[in-house]
């Protein structure tokens, strides 16, 4: 286990990108209660900023991105144990999603078992060419407790993510990007450059409109087309009444980059 006195999670902020890091590189980053503690504490710090734009996540080390949860902690667990831990793992990770500014994952190394269910609490995911991704909780008698079976169906299909599942399959970054799992694969040294890149191009679009983007995008498949419809009608209305559609078509007549205010 982590000890309690010595954070495992680093936040840091750069303009309006903030990024946070599993700091654990010696345990290859793995999801123990402590660090999903921590890693609560630093999403309920990002959202007290107000001003952040994007959120960068990524963990320490060459090695992994997240080797998943804490086996050794799992082997002594009773099932009301594995129900408070699992109920954690997706606390934590429902408020990631739940963040209305766009989320990149950087996933330098393995990002395995809860590693992968991380990166499936993010919207865009930059990952080394070293990278390797899978549910593997299979193979030691369990299944995804941290919300793997319903995000990775939803991200890249039903029928790939069976196979990744059931088969408990650890694929390379070149076949998670084939099958969307990952949405750019880049040189190990350019990692988190082409991150960093992402998450400012990000930040520098209409907040507003991203927040929007984002809730709908969300929502797309878990209900039906009218009524995601009828929201994007709803929502696109609603940025007409906002200082940044006023701001950023002006923009556009004027020939000038745009001065979002967030409203």
């Amino acid at each position: 286990m982590s000890d309690a006195a010595t954070p495992t999670v680093v936040l840091e902020r750069t303009g309006a990108v903030a990024s946070i890091r599993i700091d654990r590189p010696r345990a290859l980053n793995a999801l123990d209660e402590a660090t999903l503690r921590d890693l609560a504490r630093a999403l309920r710090d990002v959202r007290r900023e107000g001003d952040v734009r994007c959120l960068l996540v990524t963990g320490s080390g060459p090695k992994a991105f997240c080797a998943g949860a804490d086996i050794a902690a799992m082997a002594e667990m009773s099932p009301l144990d594995a129900r408070a831990y699992s109920a954690l793992g997706h606390e934590v990770f429902d408020r990631l999603a739940a963040l209305d500014v766009p989320v990149v994952a950087a996933v330098n190394g393995a990002a395995l078992g809860g590693g992968l269910e991380l990166v499936l609490a993010c919207d865009l995911v930059v990952a080394s060419e070293h990278a390797k991704l899978g549910l593997p909780e299979t193979s030691l008698g369990l299944i995804p407790g941290f919300g793997g079976t319903q995000r990775l169906a939803l991200r890249i299909g039903v029928a790939p993510a069976r196979e990744l599942i059931y088969l408990g399959r650890v694929i390379d970054a070149a076949e998670a990007l084939r099958i969307g799992l990952v949405d750019r694969v880049v040189a190990a040294d350019a990692l988190l450059p082409e991150a960093t890149k992402l998450a400012g191009e990000l930040a520098g679009r209409a907040p507003v409109a991203l927040r929007a983007a984002k809730r709908l995008v969300g929502a797309a498949g878990r209900s039906d087309l009218a009524s995601g419809l009828a929201r994007e009608i709803d929502a696109f209305s609603a940025t007409f009444a906002s200082e940044d559609r006023t701001e950023g078509l002006r923009a556009f007549l004027e020939k000038r980059a745009p001065v979002w205010k967030g409203r």
